[in-house]
């Protein structure tokens, strides 16, 4: 490195970029499992130093095995369980907690509904306490459950004003059978919500309550606390309720749409942007080839130099962002490529868009983009397991797919392992570029007759007549909590090389649903 002397100022400027250092060693928490005699699984951590403890129980199941008329009714079951129980309304149970310090949680995604609480170590056996009587003692009061219920109403009408949750959802209807779960919101839609009732949460919430689905992830500065006798205590006498789905979890519909290549636009008169999703259906998260895939997908729309990244933002100026990944959930999950963009640029930035993805798909990496994705990788993941949630939420993360933390444990090494031949056959096998589904939403009447020329596929248009956001282009934000889905941990997100929320375990829905612990 050289360095010159400013002649306004004393100290020397750098004058060369300083390279990266190595990674450094780190070695993820020993985990230590246990099985209660009712079927809970059990997984402590102990992480001295770290005197804010998490734990999380997670039921396996989650929206993809509710009914399609009952749609949305396991995620409102979620936010209904802190919502009143046998013992606390809905205020004592919010006071209780708070005389804890402590943060009482329920929410529920895809493949899981789970229950958390993150407390200082000190009171982890009230807090826990609290957390074993919301789980298996709500009421799920008719009051409460109605506010739940309009509050998502008006969620879902915000949602038509929102151009990029419409895109999501016009993207997910395109690119799945209607006999998919994966078809539709994980909230529910508007025709499903409103008639969602008490008893239909109960039913949504009683199909996942069974002790051999459980696994409740404690980690914290735990000292010489006994954890597992704590929770035997809580939780040991739990049997399964009538109506339980029982252990067993059936395969989740995930067929995607027979049409093949389309291009659907979503017509909004006067929009002065264009949202864009191009994909089709995705893969499920246990694969042989995870770690190419995430490598792959760090590369093409996962980091800031990423390759669509870099053509449409830095080469081009047409978009803040814009990124592509795969949702892995228990099913196959969407492929999607994203950007928002200005009107006029609408049809370049879908072009450019599929020239990246073919050449993803046909050309061999560079190794200098091979070397940084992996670096990125692997130089991030400590990171991610800073705090003790984090680490909770990326075990939950694993027991949710039926993996074991040895995922973990060698995940830097098998993304070191990953070459170009490894990531060309990845894109190959998992880029289906031809068949993507094209959906646009912005105003039609200004690149419609572009669009046509193009020829990209039979057009669609639906006429929404809706309100319009104006304004200029923003960054993509994450989406409200309903139709949000990120799921923690490095063996989630091949669709998010980027650090996660760590707070969401097997939680919370939709379409972003990167639509996330678990997009």
């Amino acid at each position: 490195m050289s360095a010159t002397l400013d002649p306004g100022r004393d100290e020397p400027v750098v004058a060369d970029r300083p390279e990266p250092g190595p990674p450094r060693v780190y070695e993820f928490p020993s985990v230590h499992g246990q099985r209660l005699a009712n079927g809970v699984s059990i997984f402590v951590v102990d992480l001295p130093g770290r005197p804010l403890v998490s734990a999380s129980l997670i039921l396996t199941g989650g929206v993809s095995e509710e009914p399609a008329d009952k749609a949305g009714a396991t995620v409102l079951a979620a936010r209904a369980l802190t919502e009143g129980t046998e013992h606390y309304d809905a205020i004592a149970l919010v006071e209780a907690t708070e005389r804890l310090g402590a943060s009482l949680h329920a929410d529920a995604g895809w493949d899981a509904l789970s229950v958390g609480v993150d407390v200082p170590a000190a009171r982890l056996t009230p807090a826990l306490e609290l957390a074993a009587e919301v789980l298996l003692r709500p009421t799920f009061p008719d009051p409460e459950v109605d506010r739940l219920r309009d509050e998502r109403l008006n969620d879902l009408l915000q949602a038509k004003a929102d151009p990029r949750r419409r895109a999501d959802e016009a993207f997910i209807g395109t690119i799945y059978a209607g006999a998919s779960p994966y078809h539709r919101p994980s909230g529910g839609t508007r025709e499903t919500v409103e008639g969602l009732t008490s008893a239909d949460l109960r039913r949504a919430y009683g199909r996942s309550l069974d002790p051999a689905r459980a696994t409740l992830v404690i980690g914290g500065d735990l000292g010489d606390q006994d954890v597992v006798a704590l929770v035997d205590r809580l939780f040991g006498s739990w049997a399964a309720t009538v109506g339980a789905s029982g252990t067993a979890l059936a395969p989740v519909v995930d067929t995607g749409s027979p049409v093949g290549r389309v291009v659907r636009v979503v017509h909004r008169p006067g929009s002065v942007q264009t949202e864009i999703r191009i994909g089709h259906r995705g893969l499920p998260r246990r694969i042989d080839d995870f770690h190419a895939v995430s490598v792959m997908s760090a590369i093409l729309g996962g980091l800031f130099n990423s390759r669509l990244n870099m053509k449409l933002r830095e080469e081009k100026g047409y978009t803040y962002g814009a990124g592509a990944g795969f949702d892995m959930r228990r099913g196959a999950g969407p492929f999607s490529a994203r950007a928002a963009v200005n009107t006029d640029v609408t049809v370049p930035a879908v072009l450019d868009t599929l020239v990246e993805l073919t050449r993803m798909r046909d050309t061999t990496v560079a190794d200098a983009e091979l070397g940084a994705a992996r670096d990125f990788l692997i130089g991030v993941f400590p990171l991610r397991f800073e705090t003790a949630g984090a680490v909770v939420g990326s075990i939950g993360s694993l027991a949710v797919h039926g993996l074991g933390v040895e995922e973990l444990i060698g995940y830097r090494a098998n993304v070191e392992s990953v070459d170009s031949a490894a990531i060309a056959a990845a894109a190959r096998a998992h880029l289906h570029v031809d068949d993507a589904a094209i959906v646009l939403v912005g105003d039609v009447d200004a690149f419609g007759a572009a669009l046509e020329a193009a020829n990209l596929g039979p057009l669609v248009i639906e006429r929404d007549e809706g309100p319009v956001t104006a304004g200029p282009l923003e960054p993509e934000v994450s989406l409200s909590p309903v139709d949000n889905e990120d799921e923690a941990g490095p063996t989630v997100g091949a669709e998010e090389p980027a650090i996660p929320g760590i707070d969401d375990e097997p939680v919370a829905s939709d379409e972003d649903d990167r639509e996330s612990g678990h997009r």
